[in-house]
């Protein structure tokens, strides 16, 4: 069989594994099974799927500190607390803390990035929910939404954003000016097509005037550790600096002051995590180091060049669109690196590279296999023993995302006009 045929028939076998999970198997043992063939096969060298590996690293310590900061939280009840809050405040209305936990949501995926609206924002959720006697799913649909929709107010707010432009992201003034507009339109138009696709789930009441604890010495150090989080991420942020590192510092050092001053063994915290995240992103980079040894990134970059020589306009809004439905099927983390491979080697101009951001952010809304973050909480829910079917989830992201990117699309390419 032809090298090639065979290299993309596991690439598709491992993403529709992924996707469908045949006898409910995890995500990463789909995508692990993949990549470890392509080496086994010859398919691809053995120096290569390393090096491949290697290039999720700020991915695998974001994750690790974000996750840290979210076990944490869940264990010395500062979720509850949080949950109790919220509920207090909707006063009985389901609609109103729809609206609260979506306000949070913004500010959560804006300041901490999507993947820790995901993995930090998702067990707050459930636990509001419960303490409101409430239907979990409108609220946990908010997490998963948001964390896309918002992705692109600040370069912060997705890691796959710095991965498309190459760890080279514009200036935070050139970017406000970008993207300012658009992620007010993208944010708007998800909450009200979401709302209207949950409306009848939030008919009623819920429960209000819960008795609100004072937060642990404990539950207070995990708060501070996730608020100054978020502004170590502001500040690296605006001196081009990686956000693995500082993040995952960040959560292990949170995690040891609690774990000394309980003189508690890690191990309890330790085995509460989805680690099999970190093997599925390993796999998702592997695979596209494949799809860019086929030469797929060179035919993209020579369409682009094409395109862009023809009509800037349309092949910034044929791009996006690309990206944004491509990230759907490979995920919008490795769509993001063959976009931005193709991207540089076309020498591709401003809006093109925008339009494409802004794909790989929002488009992932349409599936739960769409961004890194929808996969962090289907992992989270799982936990909380809800769970959300391929297509259950994409009857609902295709109404809200598709609104939302018609119109964050157009409002950048008409600023760049």
């Amino acid at each position: 069989m032809n090298p090639t045929f065979l290299s993309w028939g596991i690439a598709l076998a491992a993403t529709a594994g992924v996707i469908l999970r045949p006898f409910r198997w995890p995500e990463a043992i789909w995508a692990v099974t993949g990549a470890v063939l392509l080496v086994a096969l010859g398919l691809l060298p053995v120096s290569l799927a390393l090096l491949a590996v290697g290039k999720g690293v700020d991915v695998y310590l974001f994750l690790i500190g974000m996750m840290l900061l979210s076990e944490l939280g869940r264990r010395e009840g500062l979720f509850d607390w949080i949950a109790a809050l919220a509920v207090n405040h909707a006063k009985g209305s389901p609609r109103t803390l729809f609206l609260l936990v979506y306000l949070v949501g913004v500010v959560v995926t804006t300041f901490l990035s999507n993947d820790a609206a995901a993995v930090v924002l998702t067990p707050a959720v459930f636990a509001a929910a419960k303490k409101a006697n409430t239907k979990p799913l409108p609220l946990l649909f908010v997490c998963a939404f948001i964390a896309n929709a918002a992705s692109f107010v600040l370069p912060i707010s997705n890691p796959a954003n710095l991965v498309l432009y190459a760890n080279h992201t514009p200036a935070l003034g050139s970017w406000l000016a970008r993207f300012a507009i658009p992620s007010v339109l993208s944010v708007v138009a998800t909450f009200f097509m979401l709302r209207w696709t949950q409306r009848r789930d939030l008919e009623g009441a819920c429960a209000c005037g819960l008795p609100v604890d004072a937060l642990s010495t404990n539950g207070k150090v995990a708060l501070t550790g996730i608020g100054v989080t978020a502004i170590a991420l502001l500040i690296v942020s605006a001196f081009d600096v990686q956000l693995g590192l500082p993040t995952a510092v960040l959560g292990v050092l949170t995690t040891l002051v609690v774990l000394i001053k309980e003189r508690e063994s890690p191990v309890a915290l330790i085995s509460g995590i989805s680690w099999s995240v970190l093997p599925l992103v390993a796999g998702l980079f592997v695979l596209v180091e494949m799809l860019a040894r086929t030469g797929v990134v060179t035919q993209l970059s020579q369409l682009l060049v094409h395109a862009s020589q023809h009509s800037q306009l349309a092949a910034a809004i044929t791009s996006g669109w690309v990206v944004a439905l491509g990230s759907n099927a490979i995920n919008n983390l490795p769509a993001g690196l063959i976009a931005s491979a193709a991207a540089l080697q076309a020498h591709s101009p401003e809006r093109v590279i925008d339009a494409m951001l802004i794909g790989v952010d929002l488009g992932p809304n349409l599936s739960i296999t769409g961004s890194l973050a929808t996969i962090l909480w289907l992992l989270s829910i799982r936990r909380e023993g809800q769970e959300v079917s391929f297509m259950q989830f994409f009857r609902i992201g295709s109404i809200v995302m598709l609104p939302a990117l018609v119109l964050a699309m157009g409002a950048r390419l008409l600023i760049g006009h």
